[in-house]
């Protein structure tokens, strides 16, 4: 009878857990990657409890005896990671957090596609000055590459750079993705070596970093951390060892141990940072966990002025942003500059309820960052707000009526329920006219 190859993987993987982890040298170099983040053990049947941290090297070893197959830990630094509470506002997160690890991870359905974008990227973070640099394979078929935390300036525009998680890491990936998209269509393209690969330009679509790992309290599997599906270790590789890597070379009963993290200099990544920020807005790239940029038939809206414009004539999820916010101001203000310049609001008239709103936020948005914001909006044509439903239920504002239905984006829902609105007062006042004769 053939034997299920996934039931093979599990037997494989649950019969060399013990004696992997009971290696000196592999819990050393989890436990050593392990400071000051969240970590969470991976059984079979899922994940361990949270929040959690490595307390001693043994620990490694007495939950593999109790069955957990893999580590996982964030890229976020934690003064302490036992004080992480679920739910934590942007306030508390920002005064516990330390830091932040650049983490891209790159996966593919085909490790050479893999190995492909992993050699872009870093050629392309070393043109931007970053000299050392960590790469790992991730246990299946891609690479982790890490950019540490020291690396990054830790301020900009006197906004700590601590507390620009995740929104710093995604610029950064959207950035590197775009710059290396061009090159990466052109080398996927051009394998010439038969193969079962799909040579089309919806290829590089399978191998780009992942934005969604870069997102508050995600968790990535650790350096030499085994994968549960192929049973192969996480390892470290020199970035000049990719193009020949072999899935066999991450056996986990030959592989050698090096260091993941690198040896950066203060700042290396700065350079990086401040052309990611500047290509963020060039590109009217809005910030924030549900990033969206406004195309289709709303890309070339033209604002329009509307008369008697009340805000109960806002959509619900707008309403509940302007009676303030403790996460999600940064996106929320994207939404109401817009918003209120594509109905038309005059320029004095609209700061003064973007002021009146930030009072409401508990903590407020820094002045700088908002007429920063303002000005940047001025300078170029407004645009509609993004659509409903998906973004604003990121923002836990979402609570549709019976009208929201009816419409795709809070612009159409003010223009029409103040259409609404105006003719019931027209009828009342023509009914008055009508009645007094």
């Amino acid at each position: 009878m053939e034997q299920n190859p996934s039931s093979y993987k599990e037997k494989r993987i649950r019969k060399i857990i013990q004696l992997y982890y009971s290696r000196p040298d592999v819990q050393k170099a989890i436990f050593e990657f392990s400071k000051n983040r969240e970590v969470c053990p991976r059984y079979f049947e899922g994940f361990g409890k949270r929040p959690d941290s490595l307390q001693y090297l043994g620990d490694i070893f007495e939950m593999a005896k109790k069955g957990a197959t893999s580590f996982h830990c964030s890229e976020e630094l934690w003064q302490d990671p036992l004080k992480i509470v679920t739910g934590m506002n942007e306030t508390q997160s920002n005064e516990l957090r330390i830091g932040w690890d650049l983490l891209i991870d790159i996966d593919s359905k085909y490790i050479d596609y893999s190995k492909i974008s992993a050699e872009l990227i870093i050629d392309m973070l070393r043109f931007h000055g970053i000299k050392n640099i960590g790469v790992k394979f991730s246990g299946s078929k891609g690479f982790h590459i890490l950019i540490p935390w020291k690396a990054f300036p830790k301020e900009i525009n006197n906004v700590k750079t601590s507390d620009m998680f995740p929104e710093y890491p995604r610029i950064i990936t959207q950035y590197i993705t775009e710059k290396t998209k061009e090159r990466l269509i052109e080398k996927i393209s051009g394998l010439t070596k038969p193969n079962k690969y799909i040579k089309d330009f919806q290829a590089p679509e399978q191998v780009m970093p992942d934005i969604i790992l870069v997102s508050p309290r995600h968790l990535f599997r650790m350096p030499y951390s085994l994968h549960e599906k192929t049973a192969l270790a996480s390892v470290v590789l020199n970035p000049e060892e990719i193009s020949d890597f072999q899935m066999i070379d991450a056996n986990p009963l030959k592989i050698k141990i090096k260091n993941f993290m690198p040896d950066v200099k203060e700042g290396e990544a700065s350079e990086l940072l401040m052309q990611a920020l500047d290509w963020h807005k060039e590109n009217k790239i809005s910030r924030g966990d549900s990033e969206e940029k406004i195309t289709g038939k709303y890309a070339d809206y033209k604002p329009i002025k509307l008369v008697n414009l009340s805000e109960k004539n806002f959509p619900p999820c707008i309403q509940k942003i302007l009676q303030g916010l403790e996460d999600g101001k940064k996106r929320a203000l994207f939404v109401l500059i817009n918003l209120f310049r594509s109905v038309g609001i005059e320029k004095e008239e609209l700061e003064k309820r973007i002021n009146d709103w930030n009072e409401k936020n508990s903590p407020l948005l820094k002045q700088g960052y908002i007429k920063s914001q303002l000005s940047w909006s001025y300078r170029r044509k407004p645009v509609m707000p993004q659509n409903c439903k998906k973004f604003y239920q990121g923002l836990g504002v979402c609570s549709p009526d019976d009208f929201c239905k009816l419409i795709k984006n809070p612009v159409s829902y003010v223009i029409k329920k103040n259409l609404i609105e105006n003719r019931k007062t027209e009828e009342k006042k023509f009914s008055r006219k009508d009645g007094g004769k």
